[in-house]
């Protein structure tokens, strides 16, 4: 503020003067906690002065010239309570740490402090808040095998099969890396043939089989096992051991083949029945003296056959080297050896036979197919192949067959052949029987279609015609279909000759339809004949006449193979008619 005296007519007297008013702080103020609750966290088994959190007020009075904005901090209670406090703070700071020993959480998850705080250095106007403490969990508990002992039962063979699950107890928090156990097989399996692990939910020990037991080798396993957990103890504890019996039960093995894999080196040209090998098995039940009988389980081919009794294999087909079935000259076949249990079991080999090369093919040229123009023709090269394999193929000899060596030539060189046209060919196609050898003196004659085109050098876009046999031109070709026609005119006039020759025999009797009509024009006209209603009645005709079937008449080539010889004589009654309608016939 500033100051100056004035006159009684308000005129200034003096100087303005500054004066300065102090005003002196009154504890008026609470000291105000930052948060009502604070939260922090200890582990278990903290050592005395481990730090655990910090709780903080303000005061709004004057803590510089006058101590009542000056906080003291204090813990007025602490829940649970034990024999001992397990808490301090710091005054000034209000760092609040372990002073006690013994902190457990599975005793005493949780601590709650009142915590005051007082101005004045702790003596003035104060105010209080709450501090919990969460003791946070350590390893200082080991699991521990509930019950300690275990037995189980399995068959032999089988792999990843449960043996049996080990239980244990732990008190730390469940589902921390303090509680979580960890399982090892400290004795009792030597050879690996167990695996243990941890269920993450139960927490138990599941003991599998790593591997196929065997029966016969070792039928009881006596195992020990030891868990931990999966964070180091926070103090020294002692781990704690199960023992575990496990049993093998003997099942029915497949027997097995020795060895599973069998090669045999075996010439391609094997006769039929011959012996390929003997492949048999053993029965891993040596106890059960069991009957082991073969079959073929997989022969692609065909080519293989055993005996089921003692596993000799021959040769049930011709074997081949160079077919679709043999891989790099190698053939699969898979056998199958049966046992006699019940139920039985079947045990697996595979045979690979190593078939070795014989000269059975011949060398062939490819293409078999080519074009080539009638003038100036280029040469034709073709590759010479041979499936066989050295010294069955090269050096090659190549030769013309069947005429063709009439129009062309043909020379090797080295894996090809080369073939080259003589002279003029008319425009078609034509066969070149090519003759090649190979070095072992193996042969082969194989048809290549050369297909000529009216065209000159190199054959493009050349067009097919009709197929000409590679030794033949066209007057041969027309000679042949002269002759052919000439055949067919011979056997059609052969025909027509004898047509003309076949005689039309006429029936002896007319037909039944003609023969009545006839009587009955000559009962018309007949003038001894009755009336037309009298009734004509037949007489005597005569002896020593037989009736033959009507069939009969026409059965005969011709009329002189007829026997009329029953028609003589004539009798008596039939002569009197004759010579009544006979006399008639000749006066008419």
């Amino acid at each position: 503020l500033f100051s100056h005296a004035v006159s009684a007519n308000g005129q200034s007297v003096e100087d303005p003067m500054e004066i300065i008013i102090t005003v002196t702080d009154q504890n008026d103020n609470r000291p105000v906690f930052t948060k009502q609750v604070f939260i922090g966290y200890i582990e278990e088994n903290a050592k005395p002065g481990t730090s655990v959190m910090t709780v903080n007020a303000t005061d709004a009075d004057d803590g510089i010239n006058v101590n009542n904005g000056i906080i003291g901090y204090s813990i007025l209670s602490e829940e649970p309570k034990s024999a001992q406090q397990m808490f301090t703070i710091d005054p000034e700071k209000g760092i609040i740490s372990v002073i006690g020993t013994g902190l457990d959480r599975e005793t005493t998850p949780n601590y709650t402090l009142i915590i005051q705080a007082a101005d004045q250095e702790g003596n003035g106007l104060t105010n209080t808040a709450t501090a919990i403490v969460e003791v946070t969990d350590a390893n200082d508990n080991p699991p521990v095998f509930d019950p300690t002992t275990y037995e189980g039962t399995v068959n032999e063979n089988e792999v990843g099969v449960v043996v049996a699950r080990l239980h244990v107890t732990d008190r730390d928090m469940q589902g921390s890396p303090a509680w979580q156990a960890v399982y090892r097989i400290k004795s009792g399996d030597q050879d690996g043939d167990f695996s243990i692990t941890t269920d993450p939910k139960t927490n138990d020990g599941i003991l599998k089989t790593a591997k196929g037991l065997d029966y016969e080798n070792r039928n009881r396993y006596n195992l020990v096992v030891t868990v931990e957990n999966a964070v180091p103890f926070a103090v020294p504890l002692p781990l704690s051991t199960a023992s575990v019996v496990v049993v093998v039960t003997d099942v029915n093995e497949a027997p097995v083949f020795v060895p599973p894999v069998k090669r045999v080196d075996v010439m391609e040209d094997l006769p039929l029945g011959h012996q390929v090998t003997s492949y048999t098995a053993q029965d891993p039940d040596k106890d059960l003296r069991q009957k082991i009988t073969y079959r073929m389980g997989s022969d692609p081919a065909g080519w293989l056959a055993i005996d089921p009794e003692n596993g000799i294999v021959t040769a049930a087909q011709p074997l081949d080297r160079e077919s679709v079935h043999a891989i790099n000259s190698t053939y699969k076949a898979i056998v199958l050896a049966v046992d006699s249990g019940a139920p039985d079991a079947t045990g697996t080999g595979t045979l690979l036979l190593l078939l070795q090369d014989v000269n059975d093919n011949g060398p062939t040229p490819e293409p078999r197919v080519f074009d080539i123009c009638s003038r100036q023709p280029e040469a034709q090269t073709l590759s010479i192949v041979d499936k066989d394999l050295p010294p069955n193929t090269h050096p090659f000899q190549a030769a013309l067959e069947h005429g063709s060596g009439a129009n062309w030539t043909v020379k090797v060189t080295g894996q090809d052949v080369v073939l080259s046209l003589l002279k003029e060919l008319e425009p078609g196609e034509y066969n070149i029987f090519l003759k090649l050898t190979d070095g072992q003196g193996k042969a082969q004659v194989t048809p290549v279609k050369a297909q000529v085109c009216n065209c000159e050098g190199a054959a493009k876009n050349c067009e097919r015609r009709a197929f000409i046999a590679g030794g033949l031109g066209v007057p041969a070709i027309l000679g042949i279909l002269g002759g052919i026609l000439a055949l067919l005119i011979l056997l059609l006039l052969l025909l027509l000759f004898a047509r003309r020759r076949k005689v039309v025999k006429e029936p002896l009797l007319p037909p039944e339809d003609d023969m009545r009509d006839n009587n009955l024009k000559a009962a018309d006209t007949d003038p001894t004949a009755p009336p037309y209603d009298s009734l004509l009645v037949f007489d005597y005709e005569g002896s020593g006449s037989e009736a033959t079937p009507p069939r009969s008449l026409n059965s005969s080539a011709s009329d002189r193979d007829q026997d009329y010889d029953y028609l003589n004589p004539p009798g008596s009654r039939f002569k009197k008619l004759a010579d009544l309608y006979g006399g008639g016939e000749e006066d008419a």
